[in-house]
């Protein structure tokens, strides 16, 4: 077999390096190489992608694979492989595990399981607090001696002013960016979706949009005093993309994420009681998703991430009060994304790609999201226009709770190509 490989005719778009144009990616021995010498390309593997999107790997900063501890919902292996079917080369783990991800003990684990079983790049994420309890301060430099990108809390938020301070500084000193899921628990407390019109039509306890706020104005007040990097998690309201705004006219150090769901989707997708629309935090009003996509166009809000949460069809098929929060995200990424931002807000799709690409990348440090000659070729081709239907043939996942179930998406993943090898093609995992 060939260690050299050509994809041709497709069109390349590599946004860190402004580059969009139809021709030829050549890799050689896993990595991306300017060209290949005339033997090579005799006997390089051939790829046509014409008509098709040839770009970096997708980059996922926040994403739940459950292991250890809650394998009946997925696995290390299994969620890498709904990153592949999504175009999806390097994933970032949410240390919300039992045990929780707080010692380097379990980060070697996650490590080593990653390395045995997954077919992308998985990087760990470590706690801010021990048992992610909010009461303690985590080991966060031997967290980061064991190879943790990122602390963060994921599922809980530090309520105490003071802990989040010393964290904060903590990270600073070791060069750890701090994630935060921005919610005040004394405000949504038995709360199940956004306070609003919908939560009162149907009788559902309701989760202000001020918890979240107060939360991320918090975390603004302390990057400014201590310096320190802190990324907020999945925003979606309208009050904290205007918080965002106003920090980062102050060049404030503090970044943020989008998910695809809350791009996409507002309260009223409730109606029914159907659990696979309950997020945390909530799916809010159309005036929340509209600020969501203006905080994308200017830059306010950096990237977008899936926030992929897989729960069994018995766990979610309860009553809406006492079902879990979460849904799958990994697969129906790009194709959620491509439809809200690039062909209903008429956004290049140079944009989108950025924000799954190189600016997550750049975010935590990770060594992806270009296609410069000497990296690992890691590359996704994708077919924008190409529509796939949401069902057990097209969700990887262990789980199946997605919001898109049953529904066509238009823009799907044709190859997922990590460190030169393929590891998804035509709608099959190959390991």
């Amino acid at each position: 077999m060939s260690n050299s490989r050509i994809i041709t005719n497709g069109r390349i778009i590599d946004p860190k390096n402004a580059r969009d144009e139809e021709g030829d990616l050549f890799i050689k021995e896993g990595k991306i190489v300017e060209t290949l010498s005339k033997d090579e390309l005799k006997q390089a593997e051939k790829t046509d992608a014409k008509g098709l999107v040839v770009c970096p790997g997708l980059v996922d900063i926040h994403v739940h694979l459950r292991e250890p501890g809650q394998t009946h919902k997925e696995t290390i292996e299994t969620g890498s492989w709904a990153a592949a079917a999504g175009g999806f080369t390097t994933i970032v783990c949410m240390p919300n595990t039992n045990p929780p991800a707080d010692t380097a003990g379990t980060i070697q684990y996650i490590l080593d399981a990653a390395k045995r079983a997954a077919v992308v790049n998985v990087y760990p994420t470590g706690c801010i607090t021990v048992g992610r309890l909010g009461d303690k301060l985590a080991p966060i430099g031997s967290l980061k001696r064991a190879g943790v990108v990122a602390i963060t809390d994921d599922g809980d938020c530090v309520q105490n002013n003071e802990i989040m301070r010393r964290a904060l500084e903590y990270a600073k000193m070791f060069d750890l960016p701090i994630m935060d899921h921005c919610q005040d628990m004394a405000l949504t407390r038995d709360a199940v979706m956004n306070e609003g019109e919908w939560s009162i039509r149907l009788g559902l306890q309701g989760w202000p949009a001020a918890a979240e706020d107060i939360i991320v104005a918090r975390n603004v007040l302390l990057s400014e005093m201590t310096g320190a990097h802190v990324h907020m998690q999945h925003i979606s309201s309208a009050g904290s993309v205007d918080i965002m705004r106003r920090a980062k006219q102050r060049n404030v150090n503090v970044t943020a994420e989008a998910t695809p769901h809350h791009l996409a989707l507002t309260d009223e997708s409730i109606k029914d009681y159907n659990t696979n629309f309950k997020m945390n935090p909530p799916l809010r009003t159309e005036a929340d998703r509209q600020a969501l996509i203006e905080g994308l166009k200017d830059g306010t809000l950096n990237i977008v991430a899936t926030d992929h949460a897989p729960h069994t069809n018995y766990e979610k098929d309860k009553e809406f009060d006492y079902a879990p929060f979460g849904i799958l995200g990994s697969e129906t990424c790009f194709a959620v994304s491509h439809q809200v931002l690039c062909e209903e807000a008429g956004i290049p799709l140079n944009d989108l790609i950025a924000w799954l690409t190189y600016k997550p990348a750049e975010l935590l440090n990770l060594p992806a999201g270009t296609l410069n000659a000497g990296v690992a070729a890691d590359v996704t081709i994708l077919d924008p226009k190409a529509t796939w239907q949401v069902n057990q043939n097209t969700i990887f996942s262990k789980s199946q709770n997605s919001p898109w179930w049953g529904q066509e998406l238009k823009g799907k993943t044709v190859s997922t190509i990590v460190g030169g090898k393929t590891v998804f093609q035509n709608g099959q995992i190959i390991t």
